[in-house]
């Protein structure tokens, strides 16, 4: 990873390679996001994203590894990544991720919100790009925050969200669970509540659960 890459409303992630079947540079983009890492003795040590790439990141911790470790990184916003330890520097190292080509299609879709959040409306934080999947209404058990539980329609659903018809209004912010999937509250509308699923879903996981 070299360079750190303006945002873009729809980043490039890829540079230009000058020879056919040159292996693919990442564009790296700074982000700051808060996580943990696991050495390979399962010790875990917090650690904030500097900036990342769909082939890896740098990482800023108190704790250092060893070059050539094998970790894993998790963060709230993007889930589990497994790489190697490239580099080791004063507070901090970076690491190549060991990522199959559909995990880095499902980071670069987690990115691309990720870096243009700041962007988007107040008043809807769906993550754009991700095709709303129209349902028929049927009633899916929704754990509020406080444990209890509610059988709610789900309205429409999409890879990184639904909306919710209910009459209760959890605050922006709070933890739910729809179905089998952990969530947050991002906005409330006349109808009920839209929530932000925290991992990027895969369709078939959707379709299988809510249409």
């Amino acid at each position: 990873m070299s360079g750190t890459t303006t945002l873009k409303v729809r980043p490039e992630y890829y540079k230009a390679t000058s020879h056919t079947g040159e292996r693919p540079r990442y564009k790296r983009f700074k982000l700051s996001l808060l996580g943990r890492f696991m050495l390979p003795d399962k010790q875990e040590y917090p650690c904030r994203l500097d900036k990342i790439s769909l082939g890896g990141a740098s990482l800023a911790s108190s704790v250092l590894p060893a070059d050539g470790d094998r970790i894993l990184v998790q963060f709230e916003e993007i889930g589990l990544l497994e790489g190697n330890v490239t580099r080791v520097f004063d507070g901090g190292f970076s690491i190549n991720f060991t990522a199959s080509h559909r995990r880095r299609q499902k980071l670069a879709a987690q990115l691309t919100w990720l870096l243009n959040r700041h962007e988007l409306n107040a008043s809807d934080q769906r993550r754009p790009g991700h095709d709303r999947i129209a349902v028929v209404p049927k009633p899916v058990r929704i754990e509020m925050p406080n444990g209890e539980l509610y059988e709610r329609n789900i309205l429409d659903v999409s890879i990184s969200g639904a909306s919710i018809q209910m009459e209760m209004r959890p605050e922006i912010g709070a933890r739910v669970v729809v179905g089998r999937l952990p969530a947050r509250v991002v906005r409330h509308h006349e109808r009920g509540i839209g929530v932000e699923f925290m991992n990027i879903q895969e369709f078939d996981t959707i379709r299988k659960d809510f249409d």
